[in-house]
């Protein structure tokens, strides 16, 4: 084995010789023989079931997407459900169109009978969002999303979400990851044939009438139903699913809404885990737009939108009638598009509430805040993650203190409306149209709504950056990164001032102003986030599913150039703390 670690060559022998493992499995592993950088990338850990669950590169091995890695873990979740009083309730799971969905929902359902707990799957695949709203419409204790989101096609994943329709938050988290580590042997993971779960009532089949009931709670959210019927007529619109599993559901949405004029990138349009048309299936990224823009321009549409594969973040391009250009508009912009029009629509017809709330992350834009006081809602800020978001809502209906009407996050994701507790594609792409719909009839397009935006509350300009290190070393190079930043905190971040530190995982704040330390009143997470002089800002952290350190910035200039200018020194700054 050369100079392959020891425990590395142990876990790759035990792979090779137990019988637990499949001949398949084995075959691919002994083709690896000798290639010491893959197998140690393959066996220097175990995947890790993180609080958002598994996320990795498909594969054999510990460290790796495969059967074994979902067995294990699904048999941590199924011991944690078992020990409350209510495991009865079952677990609802669903896939996407990724490499391996359909089969690792099947594991985990099948796990999950073994144990005794009733799995409720997706006849086929489904957007994440709904996962969300089918556990809860079922009355389930958990439910299981088999997606790895955005990532490039070699990846999967698994994420966990408990009766309230969030992704699990503290303290319940890390009781279940505890329980996924005590699983030490792949053979602990219980299984049982798909015929017998069906016959004990133990596996059950779900679809259509879930997508009715979650059909007819997006149409609750519409405000404006006569005027969209109207405007939609003639209103175009160009649409792409990435491969994923938007397709059906926004489109139907729209349909039924009275958008007439719905075109989809035919090359885009089928779920396809290869994701053949894109490098990197992300909404966020301008090179996933190249068919749908190509597309839109021959059509001379007004709108673009494009959703990623499992369906909960959106992104869209808009026409500039003054230009003939599509412009991109950042998940911030496109949240401020849907938070004015809710907010504002909903004061003129009366509807809005004096406990009225805006939740968003710590690293989200901060127009929203001026938005927030003008119609006198509160804002609520929670650490990155839309988890904590619907952890929020969860908090509202305990306390009865505030009600929900709005949450989104920097990076694409949105959700007006209860009827989930994730970020949900296809509610922003129905209020987004809807909102167009309404802005056309006064004659703006969205582009110059955002305009009027920034000329209203001051123009606010965010941006990231990440930087990629693979592997246990890139792994420790990111700890050292963040952890020499948190020992030596800057006083000036290039032409800005420190006003204050925050230390998220100490759970500490310093204000430079007075010299006093306090704390920041959030759960614990490995970030670290500086408020700047001038309304500008910058937090460091890395990254929950990607193997990445990420840096977020944000200012407020007097106009776009000035915003732009100010963004692009502040970057160069940040990128250069470590």
């Amino acid at each position: 084995m050369g100079e392959m670690r020891s425990d590395v060559a142990g876990r790759y022998q035990l792979w090779l010789e137990s019988p637990v493992f499949d001949s398949d499995t084995k075959a691919e592993l002994r083709e690896l023989a000798g290639n010491e950088a893959e197998l140690t990338d393959r066996f220097y850990r175990d995947l890790e079931f993180g609080t958002g669950g598994l996320r990795g590169i498909l594969g054999a091995g510990s460290n790796r997407m495969n059967i074994y890695t979902v067995r294990k873990a699904t048999q941590g979740l199924a011991n944690y459900i078992n020990k409350e009083p209510c495991e009865k309730q079952g677990v609802a799971i669903a896939f996407d169109s990724r490499r391996m969905s359909k089969e690792f929902a099947e594991e985990a359902a099948l796990c999950l009978a073994a144990n005794g707990i009733k799995a409720y799957v997706f006849d086929s695949l489904r957007p994440t969002p709904e996962l969300s709203f089918a556990l809860r419409e079922l009355g389930c204790i958990a439910g299981i999303v088999v997606t790895a989101s955005h990532n490039p096609p070699e990846y999967n994943g698994y994420k966990v979400y408990w009766e309230d329709g969030a992704q699990i938050t503290a303290p319940r988290d890390q009781e279940i990851i505890n329980e996924v580590n005590a699983i030490v042997d792949y053979g602990m993971a219980k299984t049982m044939k798909l015929e017998d779960a069906i016959s004990q009532e133990l596996y059950q089949t779900i679809g259509a009438e879930i997508d009715d009931r979650y059909m007819e709670e997006l149409k609750k959210l519409v405000i404006h139903p006569q005027l969209i019927r109207e405007q939609g007529r003639d209103m175009k619109i160009v649409y792409t699913p990435l491969h994923g599993t938007g397709n059906l559901p926004v489109r139907r949405i729209l349909g039924e809404l009275g958008f007439e004029q719905i075109m989809v990138v035919p090359e885009q349009e089928l779920p396809d885990g290869d994701f053949p048309t894109v490098s990197y299936p992300n909404p966020e990224d301008k090179n996933a737009f190249a068919l749908v823009l190509k597309m839109a321009s021959q059509v001379d549409a007004e709108l673009v939108l494009a959703t990623d594969p499992d369906a909960d973040r959106l992104g869209i391009y808009a026409k500039n009638p003054a230009t003939g250009e599509y412009e991109a508009f950042t998940g911030n912009m496109s949240g401020m598009i849907i938070l004015e029009y809710i907010l504002s629509q909903k004061q003129k017809l009366g509807q809005l509430p004096e406990n009225g709330a805006v939740v968003t992350t710590i690293v989200s834009g901060k127009m929203s805040r001026e938005i927030a006081k003008c119609y006198g809602v509160e804002r609520i800020e929670t650490l990155t993650g839309f988890k904590y978001i619907g952890e929020q809502i969860k908090f509202f209906e305990q306390k009865k203190d505030h009600e929900f009407l709005f949450g989104y996050e920097e990076s694409y994701g949105c959700l007006a409306g209860t009827h989930a507790r994730d970020k949900d594609a296809v509610v922003a792409v129905m209020k987004l149209c809807e909102a167009a719909a309404y802005y056309r009839s006064q004659g703006l397009t969205l582009c110059e709504q955002m305009e009027r935006l920034f000329e209203k509350y001051g123009y606010f300009s965010e941006g990231l950056c990440t930087v990629t290190m693979k592997g246990a070393e890139g792994a420790e190079k990111i700890r050292e990164l963040l952890e020499k930043i948190r020992q030596n905190p800057p006083e000036r971040i290039g032409e800005y001032q420190v006003c204050a530190f925050r230390d998220y995982e100490k759970g500490s704040m310093f204000d430079c102003n007075t010299g006093r330390w306090s704390k920041t009143r959030l759960p614990k997470s490995n970030v670290l986030y500086f408020d700047l002089e001038g309304d500008a800002w910058c937090c460091v952290r890395p990254s929950g599913t990607e193997p990445k350190v990420k840096y977020y910035m944000g200012v407020k200039g007097i106009s776009r150039e000035d915003a732009a200018g100010k963004l692009a020194r502040l970057t160069e700054a940040v990128k250069r703390l470590a």
